[in-house]
């Protein structure tokens, strides 16, 4: 089954909303059991949150109420045991949104890549419907549950960080979108607001963040009888310089900007290897902080373009096409990620027939949609068009990997042996141990920093 707490109760058994207690108190009992799932709740302590000082018989109450509890949930597979003179919803065989939330949190913060933060607090906040039980708990119980949980401080935290880390990849835009709800109402939380001057800034819109400050330091001073933080404090004023570092996120290290996407250097010298170069660091243990550059199927477009794979008018149409269809483009890139590990396991274990089995037939689904084309200065070349759709970037990788498996250069391949590296280049003259990375080698070449690449 399937339970909603954040918001208005809600239970789903195979996507259908099924009635849970006929009662709003067994429903508000239910969902307290669910937040604390395989954790046994005293009975003293349910009786206290859900009747706390009030007369009757709240012991008689509460057995009655798991009773029925018992039955409703008994057809969907979900059990209330009793343990140690308390009760425990088992967490095997549901779901529970509050607990995915905090799960995702927490997978966020441990995120290393911008792109897979904001995901993953994406995915959370999505879950938020409204406060805790909203039709069922009273403000108290409510105040009670998320103090000890902290539910509500979760999801603005995750507010703030996803805003950061959306900030560092360029998307102020959105952050100005999102955040606007929230900052008026909540001047105390001075990191968002923070982003949110930071993003109207860079959208140009310097005077709404001005009067934002402006806005924040009046009802600081109103409600908490304090001023703006440091922070706050030294945003402003640079934004009143006008100081051009505000102007643009950081620059990922060892990346160039193409048009609205960050791409990784180009070190390799060869395109079907530069496709492997788009994940660094799979030579470590695990992945590095803004590792990925294929984020989403736009890097995916761009990254074909600046590596001669599609001209700019393929782009355009593919970049179109994906805005209309995100669907699509998002399996197209997870199949191009996919494709994009065979290749490397093909590329640097000669040896592995699985790998090449399943690189040879990504290229002849290539070479069946390619168009042999004459360029302006003579020379013919292999050609996709438009029918080859949002593959078609994945399409070209394929054939210039079965180009490269093809020629005497395919033999030059090296892997970079940093431990946090691994990226392919070519090395044709026999000489090349580390990539072009400024830091591969650095601890191992005697002749430090100066000999990386060489």
């Amino acid at each position: 089954m399937e339970f909603r707490l954040l918001g208005p109760f809600e239970a789903r058994h195979d996507g259908r909303p099924v009635v849970v207690g006929g009662r709003r108190q067994e429903r508000c009992l239910l969902a307290v059991l669910l937040l604390h799932a395989d954790q046994a709740v005293p009975a003293e302590r349910l009786m206290d949150l859900m009747w706390g000082t009030s007369s009757g018989s709240p012991r008689a109450t509460l057995h009655t109420y798991v009773g029925r509890l018992r039955a409703s949930l008994a057809p969907f597979g979900v059990r209330i045991l009793t343990r140690h003179s308390g009760y425990l919803v088992e967490g095997d065989g549901h779901t529970v949104d509050a607990r995915e939330f905090t799960g995702l949190v927490g997978r966020a913060a441990a995120a290393g890549d911008p792109a897979e933060r904001v995901r993953l607090y994406g995915d959370a906040l999505a879950l938020w419907g409204g406060p805790l039980l909203a039709d069922v708990a009273d403000d108290e119980l409510r105040d009670r549950l998320d103090g000890a949980l902290g539910l509500g401080e979760s999801r603005l935290t995750a507010l703030e960080l996803r805003a950061e880390a959306q900030l560092t990849m360029g998307l102020h835009e959105r952050v100005a979108e999102d955040l606007a709800p929230f900052v008026r109402r909540l001047p105390g939380r001075e990191r968002l607001v923070l982003a949110q001057m930071t993003a109207l800034y860079r959208c140009g819109r310097r005077a709404e963040a001005l009067e934002l400050f402006g806005d924040t330091r009046v009802r600081l001073a109103e409600e908490l009888g304090i001023g703006p933080g440091p922070a706050l404090t030294e945003l402003h004023g640079r934004m009143l310089r006008d100081d051009p570092r505000l102007d643009r996120p950081p620059a990922p290290l060892y990346a160039v900007r193409v048009g609205e996407e960050w791409l990784p250097w180009t070190t390799s010298g060869h395109p079907a290897l530069e496709f492997c170069n788009t994940y660094a660091g799979w030579g470590s243990s695990g992945p590095l902080p803004g590792s990925d550059w294929l984020r989403r199927y736009s890097a995916l477009a761009v990254w074909s373009g600046h590596l001669g794979l599609a001209d700019d008018h393929d782009v355009t149409r593919l970049l179109g096409h994906a805005s209309r269809n995100p669907s699509e483009a998002t399996a197209v890139l997870e199949a191009a990620r996919a494709f994009r590990s065979k290749l490397y396991a093909c590329l640097t274990d000669p040896g592995d027939a699985h790998a090449f089995r399943a690189v040879a037939d990504a290229a002849q689904r290539a070479a069946a949609l390619a168009v042999l084309t004459r360029g302006d200065g003579g020379l013919a070349s292999w050609r996709l068009p438009p029918a080859a759709g949002l593959s078609l970037p994945v399409h070209a990788v394929a054939l210039s990997a079965a180009e490269l498996l093809m020629d005497a250069r395919r033999f030059t391949v090296r892997r970079c042996p940093g431990a946090d590296c691994g990226w392919l280049f070519l090395d044709e003259a026999g000489r090349r141990r580390w990539c072009s990375l400024a830091t591969c080698g650095r601890s191992a070449s005697p002749g430090g920093p100066g000999t990386a690449g060489e």
